[in-house]
């Protein structure tokens, strides 16, 4: 991250842990912190907020509706939705309202300050015409894919489902989100479209001896390992 400090508005009323949080940021980020979301949701209307980071559970308010309001006016200011709320449902949920990333509380600091990083780093990189994960380089504008020196040919399907994994390195992806933001699929459907569309992707990004990219979670979905 380079050049002016972006800027955190963090949405928590736990106070022992917002003032946790805002000691690992600072320094990095200018951070303001809000009890209630009220001043948080302001700022993101204002544009002043790059990155929020959301309690579900609020005095007052429900994490969830703020961020759904926030989607439904068009506002798409990054958000790190942070809960005690763990279950596979209750994250889908957080990611389904418009979240970006859901962090389980208890949670390690060093984590948590790596997934605001992320959010700032794709926040950099959402107007750039190549994403970069890994291994992996695809270019928007050219509709290229590189694994390193290796150029791979991909459908469009391929292509726009490759792009979303891209933009969630290390995040779990269900198939249901990829049904509704890949497919546009917005009814409960029986298809193993995602399954068949994944196994054909994956016989074209891993060659034979090269590391699996797209992984399976059993019971909740797939992610993109390109950690080294």
């Amino acid at each position: 991250m380079t050049g002016e400090m972006q800027t955190v508005y963090l949405c928590e009323d736990e106070k022992e842990l917002a003032e946790a949080i805002i000691k690992e940021l600072v320094g990095r980020y200018r951070v303001f912190w809000s009890e209630t979301g009220a001043e948080a949701v302001e700022a993101a209307r204002a544009g002043r907020a790059a990155i929020l980071v959301m309690d579900r559970k609020l005095k007052g308010a429900d994490g969830l509706t703020i961020v759904e309001t926030l989607r439904a006016e068009g506002n798409r200011t990054p958000v790190l939705m942070i809960s005690a709320m763990g279950a596979v449902d209750d994250r889908v949920a957080g990611l389904r309202a418009g979240g970006d990333d859901y962090l389980v509380k208890p949670f390690a600091m060093v984590e948590f300050s790596a997934r605001v990083d992320a959010l700032a780093r794709r926040l950099s990189e959402a107007s750039a015409p190549v994403l970069r994960a890994g291994p992996l380089e695809l270019d928007l504008v050219a509709r290229t894919v590189r694994r390193e020196s290796r150029e791979i040919e991909l459908l469009p399907r391929e292509f726009k489902l490759l792009e979303y994994f891209m933009r969630r390195p290390g995040l779990v992806v269900t198939r249901k989100m990829l049904l509704e933001d890949v497919w546009n699929y917005r009814f409960h459907t029986q298809t193993n479209v995602v399954d068949v569309h994944i196994r054909n992707l994956r016989l074209k990004l891993d060659a034979p001896g090269e590391k699996k990219l797209i992984v399976n979670l059993r019971g909740e979905g797939f992610l993109l390992d390109v950690a080294a």
